[in-house]
């Protein structure tokens, strides 16, 4: 326990996510022994993106217009809409350069533990982007977790009563990885993802 500021310091950090005691205390250290500008430049780094970042209108990703850039995209199609969690999954699939439709961030996933419900993420959104016809798609690319599969499952449901085809990112084996250490989720999604090689 330190005193005063250097302590509030560490604990306004310990809040981050993924920052724990340790990583809080390294970080106020760092930031002690830092130079004036280099701090300045995070605090007015922070003030920024909180002031001009905002969510998009329509997909929900992070942006600094009303529109973010991949919905301001023209060269984008229309007809096929990945679903995911988060915008941090948005870049994760946007580096694969595989996927060239539109998103849609829900802003979580359906987890009772932590209330949160199907209400409480922008499905209802979805829906009326779904609801002109133009989508024929919806590619459901949530977290192969708990939460995720609840969220999938739940969307899938939803969406099935539409005439547009659902699919799911399929899940299993990293490249590079061993199977005896796979858990038994991971494998039998690899086993239900087979495909058929070449004779």
């Amino acid at each position: 326990m330190y005193e005063g500021v250097v302590q509030d310091l560490i604990d306004e950090l310990g809040r981050l996510p993924g920052v724990g005691p340790k990583s809080a205390q390294r970080i106020a250290f760092h930031l002690l022994a830092a130079d004036d500008h280099e701090v300045e430049r995070l605090v007015d780094a922070l003030v920024e993106v909180k002031r001009r970042v905002q969510f998009c209108e329509l997909c929900g990703n992070v942006a600094e217009g009303e529109r973010c850039r991949i919905c301001a995209d023209p060269r984008r199609g229309d007809e096929v809409i990945c679903v995911v969690e988060e915008p941090k999954d948005v870049v994760a699939i946007e580096r694969t350069r595989e996927f060239r439709g539109r998103y849609h961030v829900l802003g979580g996933a359906i987890n009772p533990i932590d209330n949160v419900g199907p209400d409480d993420l922008r499905i209802k959104e979805l829906m009326a982007r779904l609801a002109d016809g133009t989508v024929q798609e919806v590619i459901i690319a949530t977290d192969p977790n708990v939460e995720g599969e609840a969220t999938a499952t739940y969307l899938s449901r939803l969406i099935g009563s539409l005439e547009i085809t659902v699919s799911r990112l399929a899940s299993g084996l990293p490249v590079g990885g061993d199977l005896e250490y796979a858990d038994e989720v991971t494998l039998g999604r690899a086993f239900e993802g087979r495909r058929v090689v070449g004779t």
